[in-house]
């Protein structure tokens, strides 16, 4: 057995110099039969592999006859290069968790591989547990073949459909993030994540491998990354399997890890190999657990990882058509991909599936897996593909949530006060720190944005995450934090995807603007969760949420590179069933939608708020009633009356556009009071869909009651005011909609200045209200007085660089011709 020491790479690499010259089982932690069975077992995972690629269940499927075209499926699509590496480490995991009791899952970056993860959990059972009638005999293996890359059967990657898998891997560069996401808080579970080296060519991977910084020994569990260089992608060579070996060595060492080499091709000693490597990784991972739990080690320990190198296409076809397969990017997909129309490929494929001896792996009888090597394979929970931690809703504590009432902001009309949204929210996100202490089941992930957020308060409860040496001039940073802060959104959401898809909860707080650099990180998220709703089996996760702060209307200062509301137009394109979207106007209201989002399950939940000061608008009690209606009318901002059509309906969706909704609403009553109106303002944006695109989306006379049938509605919108045309296409007379909102307009300048080159500021929308009144010229006069306002305003702020007294200085009471009695007097607000 191998020592654990940093020579022990080196002994492995040497081993690996004698794989050439092989005949019989290299000497090992392995007994001759132990690998006989091990490789009997790995024959078996390959041959299943092939079949679901190529057998279209037509034929036997062990083989007892001639392999004929009629048996082949009439459409090949799959990929064969990288299955043979992922399934001898997957039976090789399997040996260890047998003997050692491991808690293992293994998240499969090579999303190709599929089929040998489905093969896999064929084997040890889990798949038919899941799916009865895939039997684990000859016509359950006839179904499990025909059912992959086939309609209404299976996908090709480790989709949702496999138990065990709680990654697919259908784009690259996320495994580690969702690797180190598991771990945390589980301090008994093992990753075995497996790193492709074309994924290891991406962006986020490159980051992925610093995860191993933020992971404490003493309370988490530990990641086994294993980077499997099999030498090729579609059509070409991979970066890290060219790297000079001392190389490649430094640069995981440079990383933080202990590599261990395994590499070869000759099946008797590789598999030893395996053994003295996992052996030895699962040796450093209990050592450096028990130093941290029990002997106060407190150091960065250096974990273990494993460079797999194997050749692409191991044990398929070596040559084909004259040009070398094994071993180079043609074994990538599907070798021998004529097959179905041509001896010669079929002639190849039968005797590669033969290659793997099926008749001495299987009952020739019924189907089955000899016994022998059915009893490899862990039993229960213990089996990867059963394991409760890759099913992680079955796992799920609720969060302990405080009553939002307890941190309201007093609000005793309308406009009233002036609060930061986010710093309201801070103590309530303080007090689930606390509130879930003893569960450990509640993570902040954030790009270096807690304090600048105004979230602080976290901070009397916890502090930053950090396995590194502490200095003098450190601020709430230490080993046992449970915020995480680093500058790459894609770890922040890599992480906070693996901790909730393994059944804990979490909140990425992160600019608006930067959000994007995660869209499609995203979109696989949100693909994850419409897919797993419709798997029976699988238990709803926790959501995941976003805080889109330091938005695009108060990004002023950082200029235009910080100004983009484009994530919501994202998340809009979402199936409904999945994504929310929550722009509170206040802070009341923001406390009211965070508690909300934070019980929430299986949903996207987006949730945009200002941390600078702004009018507050909502008791909590109304605040409550506002996020329960999702849109509903401000009554007290309204002048028509109650039950008549309006001549405009002026609406709002944000905390900016409420401020110029109401500053517009305000000037209209005091200027032109014969213009009735009715003001709306939208909380959850994705209400203004219909029932049929978005579960929550309001009923045709919901809608109707607060928007009318043909009534011109003027709405000012955080985002971009495309978005609303395409939620609204399917309501009665869509074309009535005129939005103001982020048209690509701003740099450096003053708040208000920014609404008003994106003309969205409350002249403009007055100005339109105005239009869509009617009357004809009526309104000249009107709004020639406004436009004289916006030229003001541009000459005004060139010479004194701030904005007019008259926005600077805005109270809705004071503005409000009705008084400020009249105005504290209405402020019920009228609710579909």
């Amino acid at each position: 057995r191998i020592s654990a020491s940093l020579a022990a790479p080196r002994i492995l690499r040497r081993a690996n110099r004698r794989n050439a010259m092989a005949t019989k089982w290299l000497k090992g932690p392995l007994t001759h039969e132990q690998c006989a069975l091990l490789d009997a077992y790995w024959r078996a995972s390959n041959y299943l592999t092939v079949a679901q690629i190529y057998l279209s269940g037509a034929g036997d499927p062990l083989l007892q006859e001639p392999l004929k075209p009629e048996h082949i499926k009439s459409r090949l699509l799959g990929h064969w290069g990288t299955c043979p590496g992922l399934n001898l480490l997957y039976v090789h995991l399997n040996r260890v968790i047998k003997e050692q009791g491991a808690q293992v899952i293994y998240i499969c970056g090579p999303g190709h591989g599929g089929p040998g993860i489905v093969a896999n959990a064929y084997l040890e059972g889990g798949y038919t547990e899941r799916y009865p009638k895939i039997t684990m005999d000859r016509e359950g293996l006839r179904v499990l073949f025909k059912q992959f890359s086939w309609p209404r059967g299976i996908p090709s990657h480790v989709s949702p459909d496999c138990p065990g898998s709680l990654h697919e891997g259908g784009e690259l560069g996320y495994c580690l993030f969702h690797a180190y996401g598991a771990v945390l808080d589980n301090p008994e579970l093992v990753v075995a994540c497996v790193v492709g080296d074309g994924e290891a060519e991406t962006g986020p991977c490159a980051t992925a491998w610093h995860g191993n910084k933020f992971v404490n020994p003493s309370r988490d569990g530990a990641v086994l990354p294993v980077l499997h260089l099999n030498g090729g992608k579609i059509g070409g060579a991979t970066m890290l399997s060219r790297l000079p070996h001392a190389e490649l060595e430094s640069l995981m060492v440079g990383y933080g890890y202990e590599p261990i080499f395994v590499e070869g091709s000759d099946p008797a000693s590789m598999h030893q190999l395996m053994a003295s490597a996992l052996d030895l990784a699962f040796l450093r991972i209990n050592t450096i657990w028990r130093a941290a739990r029990t002997g106060g080690e407190t150091a960065r320990p250096r974990w273990p990882m494993i460079v797999l190198r194997t050749p692409k296409g191991w044990t398929g076809p070596h040559t084909l058509d004259g040009e070398l397969v094994e071993g180079t990017f043609r074994s990538h997909q599907v070798p021998a991909a004529k097959a179905k129309t041509s001896k010669a490929h079929l002639a190849v494929l039968e005797g590669w599936l033969r290659s793997y001896r099926p008749q001495e792996l299987f009952d020739a009888k019924t189907g089955r897996l000899r016994a022998d090597l059915a009893a490899l394979a862990p039993r229960g929970a213990a089996r990867m593909s059963a394991n409760p931690h890759a099913n992680g809703g079955e796992l799920v504590v609720p969060l302990r949530l405080p009553d939002p009432a307890a941190y309201a902001v007093a609000v005793p009309a309308p406009g009233a006060v002036d609060a930061e949204c986010t710093s309201a929210l801070g103590p309530l996100l303080r007090d689930v720190f606390r509130l879930n202490a003893e569960a450990n089941n509640f993570r902040i992930m954030c790009p270096d944005e807690i304090t600048s957020n105004k979230l602080s308060a976290v901070f009397e409860a916890t502090s930053r995450v950090a396995m590194w040496d502490a200095r003098e001039g450190d601020a709430h940073t230490t080993r046992d934090g449970r915020v995480m802060e680093i500058l790459s959104e894609h770890s922040c959401q890599g992480w906070l995807e693996g901790y909730v898809l393994t059944g804990r909860h979490g909140l990425f707080p992160t600019y608006e603007a930067f959000c994007q650099v995660v869209d499609s990180m995203c979109n696989q998220h949100a693909k994850w969760l419409k897919a797993t709703r419709e798997i029976g089996w699988r238990r709803p996760y926790p959501s995941l949420n976003y805080l889109l702060t330091s938005h695009t209307w108060r990004q002023d200062h950082n200029g235009y590179t910080h100004q983009a509301p484009g994530f919501l137009d994202h998340l809009a394109t979402k199936h409904g069933s999945v994504a929310n979207i929550f722009l509170p106007p206040d802070a009341n209201t923001l406390l009211v939608v965070a508690h909300d989002c934070l019980a929430s399950m299986h949903k996207i939940n987006a949730i945009v708020a200002g941390k600078h000061p702004m009018p507050q608008w909502c008791s909590m009690e109304e605040a409550r009633a506002q996020v329960a209606a999702g849109v509903s009318e401000w009554a007290w901002a309204s002048n028509a009356e109650p039950g008549k059509d309006p001549d405009v309906v002026l609406a709002c969706a944000g905390d900016v556009p409420a401020l110029e909704a109401v500053a517009a609403a305000a000037w209209l009553r005091a200027h032109a009071p014969h213009v009735r109106f009715r003001f709306v303002n939208v909380v959850e944006l994705l209400r203004l869909r219909v029932p049929s695109l978005h579960p929550r989306g309001l009923d045709e006379g919901a809608f109707a009651r607060l928007f009318g049938a043909t009534t011109p509605v003027v709405m000012a919108f955080h985002g971009y005011p495309t978005l609303i045309p395409g939620l609204v296409h399917e309501r009665p007379h869509p074309g009535r909609f005129s939005v103001h909102g982020y048209i690509e307009e701003g740099s450096t300048t003053t708040p208000f200045d920014m609404t008003v080159v994106n003309k969205m500021s409350r002249w403009h929308l007055c100005i339109d209200v105005l239009h869509h009144a009617g009357r004809g010229d009526a309104h000249k006069a009107l709004v020639a007085e406004l436009e004289a306002k916006l030229e003001h305003h541009a000459k005004f702020i060139w010479d004194e660089g701030v904005d007019v007294p008259e926005v600077v200085d805005f109270k809705w009471k004071a503005a409000n011709g009705e008084g400020a009695a009249a105005a504290s007097s209405k402020t019920k607000r009228r609710k579909v």
